[in-house]
């Protein structure tokens, strides 16, 4: 069956980010990714002021009723940020100027504008206070992802009572260098019993032998794995735009913000990242499917 990638934030040469996103440009990237072997998606936008994320939500809403192959593809909308951690490292590609703390009532005006089309939302929970967000989207039937942030085990753990129930692309949205044991990864992976963990399966954002090791912890019952696809998936080496800002892609299709060493979201096709999981980590078909469909859809009660 066709693979379910809940974190697409652009693809050849289109960017779900842009705030000048059009309905032809997104029935060709759904096209694309269609040809990948990708069946459904999260069309995913990441950190920027309310007002220019309700904008964007709602253009993908008009272009998703205007288009029968948008409809099929697009099955909601990722939103991922603001409501972040703003510290170098853990911001990764997102523009910290446009960090707010999450409240209800913010999330609200994203579902509104999202239109019942918002599945699931990346936050930091130590910037929600209380877990008063998490309590009020996971209400409205959306999922709540860990992401881009750094709580204690204490506030996460709030979290995960209150509903949050996953964790946006584990070993990433975090500083290259991190304290050995007490560290957000170590957190996660010491509750992964309690979530549903995701992972970019690129080999770059985390590298083989350190994603067979996570693997081994999280299983295949509850890992779930993502492109995080960019503007840039399968264009090869330039500068391409994220939401208005450059990246830089270079020779091995590593994206990152120009003079940072984190990365920008991934560079890599769905069908490339299906090859990944049977070359590097020994899965037959019906165990890509489970992690790259069946269970990413099941997390978005969408099966």
């Amino acid at each position: 069956m066709p693979y379910f990638d809940l974190q697409i934030n652009g693809y050849v040469g289109v960017d779900f980010c842009s705030g000048g996103l059009d309905g032809e440009s997104m029935a060709r990237a759904c096209e694309a990714l269609e040809a990948d072997g990708v069946g459904g998606i999260l069309a995913t936008v990441i950190t920027d002021r309310i007002d220019s994320l309700c904008e964007k939500l709602r253009a993908m809403v008009r272009f998703r009723e205007q288009d029968e192959r948008i409809c099929r593809v697009v099955r909601g909308f990722h939103v991922e940020g603001p409501f972040l951690n703003a510290s170098p490292g853990y911001i990764g590609a997102h523009p910290p100027d446009c960090v707010v703390p999450a409240t209800p009532d913010a999330a609200a005006r994203l579902l509104e504008a999202g239109a019942g089309l918002v599945r699931l939302v990346t936050l930091a929970p130590e910037n929600d206070a209380g877990a008063a967000t998490v309590r009020r989207l996971v209400g409205e039937g959306v999922t709540v992802s860990a992401g881009h942030c750094d709580p204690d085990l204490a506030t996460l753990e709030r979290a995960i009572d209150a509903g949050l129930s996953m964790v946006t692309h584990l070993g990433n949205g975090c500083p290259v260098d991190l304290p050995r044991h007490d560290n957000f990864i170590q957190r996660v992976l010491s509750l992964s019993d309690r979530l549903w963990v995701c992972y970019i399966a690129d080999g770059f954002h985390v590298p083989f032998f350190a994603l067979r090791n996570y693997y081994r912890i999280t299983g295949p019952e509850r890992t779930i794995f993502t492109t995080d696809a960019i503007t840039a998936a399968g264009l090869g080496p330039g500068v391409y735009d994220l939401s208005g800002e450059p990246v830089e892609v270079d020779e091995q299709g590593v994206a990152r913000r120009p003079g940072s060493p984190n990365l920008a979201g991934s560079t890599i096709r769905g069908h490339r990242l299906a090859a990944n999981l049977r070359e590097q980590l020994g899965l037959d078909e019906a165990g890509i499917d489970r992690v790259y469909r069946a269970n990413p859809m099941r997390a978005l009660g969408l099966e």
